[in-house]
C-alpha cells in the first residue's frame, strides 16, 4: 500500500527501475530522493525540514524556471498536478487531501499570512489595496473546489500558499524556530513529507509521461 511508503522502499524501487527510466527523469528522481532523505534527518528542525522537502519537490516538477514567481509558475504547478492526480489510481493523494490532512490544509488555505497579495499590500500600501477582496474571491474558489472534491485545484492553490511560506524562509522573512509562524511551518512540513515521496512514486510508475528535462542538467 502506498500509505506504507517509506524512503527506503522508495529508494529500493528507484534502484530497481532506474536503468529503464529516461535519463532526464532518472536525474530528477535521484535529486529529489536525495533531498527527501536529507529532510527526514531534520525531525527536530521543522524550518530545515520544510526547506529540504521544498527542494525535493522543486527537483521533481520544475522546468524552465521564470525569473520571478507569477503566472508561469502557477501554470507549471497546474500542469504537474494534473498529471499527478490523473495517475493517482490508488487515490493516495486524494485521501491525503480530503481525509488525512484536511484540517491542516483548510487552515493553510484560510491563512492570510500565506496569501501573497496581503504581503504586497503590507509592504507597499499603495498596491493591492483590494487584497481582502482577492482573498475572499480565492476562498470562494477554494470552496467550490472543495465542494467538487477537485484535488488538482486544491493542490495547486495549496502549493501556491506553501510557496509564500517557502519565500518567507528562503528570503529571510522569518526567524529560525520562530513561534510566530510555527503552526503553518509545522503543517506545511508534514504535508510535504507525505505528498512529495508519493509524487515521486507516481512519477516512477509513469516514466513516459513527459515530465520534461530538468532545468539544470549535469553538464561536463
Amino acid at each position: 500500500m502506498r500509505d506504507e511508503l517509506t524512503t527506503e522502499s522508495l529508494r529500493s524501487k528507484f534502484s530497481g527501475v532506474s536503468n529503464g527510466l529516461p535519463g532526464s527523469l532518472r536525474l530528477r528522481l535521484h535529486r529529489s530522493l536525495s533531498w527527501i532523505e536529507r529532510a527526514e534527518k531534520e525531525a527536530e528542525d521543522i524550518d530545515a525540514a520544510f526547506i529540504f522537502y521544498w527542494i525535493a519537490f522543486n527537483a521533481a516538477y520544475a522546468k524552465d524556471i521564470p525569473e520571478s514567481y507569477g503566472a508561469e509558475e502557477r501554470e507549471l504547478f497546474g500542469e504537474y498536478f494534473e498529471k499527478i492526480v490523473r495517475f493517482d489510481a490508488n487515490r493516495t493523494i486524494y485521501e491525503a487531501i480530503w481525509s488525512r490532512f484536511s484540517g491542516p490544509i483548510r487552515l493553510l488555505l484560510n491563512n492570510r499570512y500565506v496569501f501573497q497579495p496581503f504581503w504586497r499590500h503590507h509592504n507597499q500600501p499603495q498596491t493591492y489595496g483590494n487584497w481582502e477582496v482577492l482573498f475572499v474571491r480565492g476562498q470562494k474558489m477554494i470552496g467550490r473546489a472543495l465542494a467538487r472534491q477537485d484535488t488538482r485545484v486544491v493542490l495547486s492553490i495549496l502549493f501556491d500558499r506553501l510557496y509564500v511560506l517557502r519565500n518567507q524562509l528562503f528570503h529571510g522573512g522569518a526567524t529560525w524556530n520562530s513561534g510566530v509562524n510555527r503552526r503553518q511551518v509545522e503543517d506545511g512540513a508534514k504535508i510535504m513529507a507525505f505528498l512529495v515521496p508519493r509524487f515521486i512514486d507516481l512519477m516512477m510508475d509513469r516514466p513516459d509521461s513527459g515530465w520534461g528535462p530538468p532545468y539544470y542538467p549535469v553538464v561536463d
